[in-house]
């Protein structure tokens, strides 16, 4: 699915395109995605958009009224496209604006979610009880440690915790736990303070690199642009079970942790 680094690359690249914006329709095509499209999110028709945002792996597009909040579930884009582009089977939804273009979701396995967020309404359920975003200044390694003790939760599991931290979704989870020399079975309570200040600062360059790379290629995720992202060649274990690890050459090996598939080094990570 697209984890945090393609979020962040597709809100920079919509952003030049629709802040400022006036909405001047919301087209829905198919109003059953991950829950049903709200007919309230037709509130922000007229509205300037004001700013475009992140949380965790959410988009929000701010207005005066309201904010719209976007998922792009396991294989969706949203990318700006003129209005009178012909519609492909699986655009979902049209944000139309003054402009003459669109913000269109591509969402083909539907996991994706559009929802409304009041201006004076209480925050939407799924987004409380976050943690910090990993890129923060509040975010760091003392902070995974003090809130690890005691628990016996695998450290890649316990990382992946929004309420530890949001949107170290699976492959910069693994990347980062490689680049820490942590084995992601290990339980979390039984990994050293030392460690995770390491852990901390790999997490954010690990993130911030694969930002400014443009996010992973992956194989149904696009950038607001049409491009994909070029980080994916320097994966050091993600989607590489069998072969050698760039550091001491060790077969990578594969196992699965949370129902998720992790790649690691056993000669690398302890």
């Amino acid at each position: 699915m697209p984890e945090l680094p393609e979020v962040e690359t597709t809100l920079r690249g919509i952003a030049p395109h629709v802040e400022g914006r006036r909405i001047t329709a919301i087209i829905v095509r198919h109003p059953q995605l991950r829950w049903p499209i709200p007919d309230t999110v037709q509130l922000a028709v007229g509205e300037l958009m004001i700013a475009v945002r992140r949380r965790a792996k959410y988009l929000l597009l701010d207005t005066a009224r309201g904010t719209i909040v976007l998922h792009l579930g396991m294989s969706g884009s949203l990318t700006v496209q003129p209005v009178d582009k012909p519609v492909l089977k699986h655009d979902h939804l049209d944000i139309v604006l003054e402009s003459g273009y669109c913000l269109r979701l591509n969402d083909p396995r539907r996991f994706g979610a559009c929802l409304w967020q009041g201006a004076d309404e209480e925050p939407l359920k799924l987004l409380q009880g976050m943690g910090p975003e990993p890129l923060s200044d509040a975010f760091d390694g003392e902070r995974l440690f003090k809130r690890s003790r005691g628990r016996t939760v695998a450290v890649k599991n316990f990382i992946m915790t929004n309420a530890v931290v949001v949107g170290v979704g699976n492959i910069y989870a693994n990347e980062a736990l490689f680049m820490a020399g942590i084995d992601p079975r290990r339980a979390a309570g039984k990994v050293s303070r030392a460690r995770y200040l390491a852990l901390g600062d790999h997490i954010k360059t690990v993130l911030a690199h694969a930002i400014e790379q443009g996010g992973t290629t992956l194989r149904d995720f696009l950038g607001a642009d049409g491009k994909p992202g070029y980080f994916k060649m320097q994966l050091k274990v993600y989607g590489k079970a069998g072969e050698p690890c760039q550091t001491c050459g060790t077969a990578i090996r594969s196992v699965n942790i949370g129902q998720r598939n992790s790649f690691y080094c056993p000669s690398c990570q302890r």
